[in-house]
């Protein structure tokens, strides 16, 4: 199957790069499944209900989150509503929505969507790959009878998410990174046959700072006029995501490349199509 992860969408300019790029994307790449980290779309800060619903409408599978699912509080209770949004899994015992889903795609996939978030640099949270051994299972995807398995690890920490990725290597078709917002160079099949990228990047406006009003960040950052919480960008957006195409038999990666269209960035796009 072909499965397509979108890095983070970033307010009004990610979600309209989406918007116009993903029906056409979704045909002209023959995908069966695309699942995005939508925890900016509500003007950089969490997500609603109605965003929610205008990705799904769009062409969204799938959403992850992040740090910043609960900072729009009107999103816990379409989470606990609708399943195909999701959080960290680690989050606290009790803490509103699920952090992974069971999807069965459009196409007649079955495909399994986990969610967790690092601890180097972040908030506290409980331990990620507690979470990993108990909604992973051994095995590759297709011994578990799944398609595929994503994980979208949302952490600052470059090696963390290494970590996850060596940690789920032969159990995931796909560990992605999320959360830094600028797309790495590192996409590969690890040995064990998961496919893996640092981060993803973001939907949004690369004429920024991670997709915030740069001249808003330099001030706040050098220290010379205190600032309020920051503004998003506005401008032409950059879609940032990773493709993958799965082996119908075990689920693992046959292939794993980058997309990008529009914006400052330099296009990709995946070989042979």
């Amino acid at each position: 199957m072909k499965l397509l992860f979108l890095g983070d969408i970033v307010a009004k300019p990610g979600r309209t790069v989406v918007l116009e790029n993903l029906p056409r994307l979704r045909d002209q790449l023959k995908l069966d499944m695309v699942v995005a980290n939508t925890e900016n779309a509500a003007h950089g800060f969490g997500l609603t209900g109605k965003i929610c619903d205008e990705l799904f409408d769009a062409g969204i599978d799938v959403m992850t989150t992040g740090n910043h699912v609960y900072d729009k509080a009107e999103i816990i209770p379409y989470m606990e509503q609708d399943g195909r949004v999701i959080r960290p899994d680690n989050y606290p015992a009790g803490a509103p929505g699920k952090g992974s889903v069971l999807y069965d795609s459009p196409s007649g996939h079955r495909v399994l969507v986990v969610n967790v978030m690092g601890r180097v640099f972040m908030e506290p949270l409980d331990n990620p790959f507690a979470s990993l051994d108990r909604l992973v299972p051994p095995g590759t995807p297709g011994d578990n009878g799944l398609d595929a398995v994503l994980v979208d690890v949302h952490a600052e920490a470059t090696s963390e998410k290494y970590v996850v990725g060596h940690y789920c290597d032969g159990r995931a078709s796909l560990v992605v990174g999320t959360h830094t917002h600028v797309p790495t160079a590192d996409y590969q099949i690890l040995p064990g046959g998961t496919g893996y990228q640092t981060d993803a990047g973001m939907c949004g406006t690369y004429d920024s700072v991670i997709g915030m009003n740069k001249e808003d960040t330099v001030e706040r950052s050098s220290g010379r006029i205190p600032k309020p919480r920051l503004t998003p960008a506005e401008g032409e957006a950059t879609l940032c995501g990773v493709l993958v195409e799965t082996d119908p038999k075990t689920g693992l990666a046959l292939s794993i490349s980058p997309l990008r269209v529009g914006g400052r960035l330099r296009a990709a796009w995946p070989e042979g199509v």
